[in-house]
């Protein structure tokens, strides 16, 4: 009985692959077309079976950037620059889109050991670091069994400075692990969707107006209020509460 469960699931991923692939060949064709709506529509239907690659959402980003759909674009842009960090082309469509956003919000620069510190710790992932503490733990083992059972004063010498060495990694590399972890949990930013949303002093209609955002502004969201209101903080520092349903978490796949 478990083998025809199996059996069929992996004729039902099979099927539910093909399908994809199938979609996605058809977002390109429409694409290229110059059918963007209908290749969003086919990009769409990827999403909804589940699945997530950089590739389908830097395709879907430049399908709504041709339509001049602000929020979109940007949104699946930075949603395709979390999975491929690295990729050059992303950086550069997303730059491009970025210049139709109306809010022009400067970042308050980071300055002397803070900066050089985070751009050390964000150089890996969490797992990296991770596990670069645990290969420094089994380094400063087997140096410590060196030093144990080597006859030579020079081994000895060697293999006792290797293991403080490794040792004081360890604790490096762990606390730059949490550091990451930390940055990560506290990392939580939002695409502004609606075309024109005022950001409030407080998570109330009666409250004051702070300032105004406009579709495109990316954002850090800080806390929720009752599933109305979110805290957000700009890249300026200022901070505020928005309407939930005006913007959209990047960190939701």
């Amino acid at each position: 009985m478990k083998k025809i469960i199996y059996i069929i699931i992996f004729l039902v991923s099979g099927l539910i692959s093909a399908q994809n692939d199938e979609l996605f060949a058809k977002g390109n064709s429409l694409y290229n077309d110059g059918d963007y709506q209908e290749a969003i529509l086919s990009y769409g239907e990827i999403l909804k079976n589940g699945v997530h690659s950089s590739e389908l959402y830097f395709n879907l980003a430049n399908a709504y950037y041709k339509t001049n759909r602000v929020a979109p674009s940007i949104y699946y842009y930075e949603k395709a620059l979390q999975l491929a960090p690295n990729d050059k082309e992303i950086k550069q469509n997303l730059s491009f889109a970025k210049q139709m956003i109306l809010d022009d919000i400067e970042s308050v620069p980071e300055i002397g050991l803070s900066k050089i510190f985070k751009a050390v710790v964000n150089l890996f992932t969490f797992d990296f670091w991770a596990k670069l503490a645990v290969f420094m733990v089994l380094l400063f083992v087997v140096l410590s069994l060196g030093y144990y059972f080597s006859y030579s004063t020079t081994k000895k010498r060697l293999s006792f400075l290797g293991g403080v060495l490794a040792l004081a990694l360890v604790f490096v590399t762990l606390f730059f692990a949490f550091q990451k972890y930390e940055y990560e949990q506290n990392n939580n930013p939002a695409i502004v969707f609606a075309e024109e949303s005022d950001v409030k002093t407080e998570p109330n209609l009666r409250s004051e107006i702070t300032f105004t955002l406009h579709e495109g502004t990316k954002v850090q969201a800080l806390e929720r209020y009752d599933e109305n209101w979110t805290k957000i903080k700009l890249s300026d520092g200022k901070t505020g509460w928005i309407s939930s349903e005006d913007i959209k978490l990047l960190n939701k796949f």
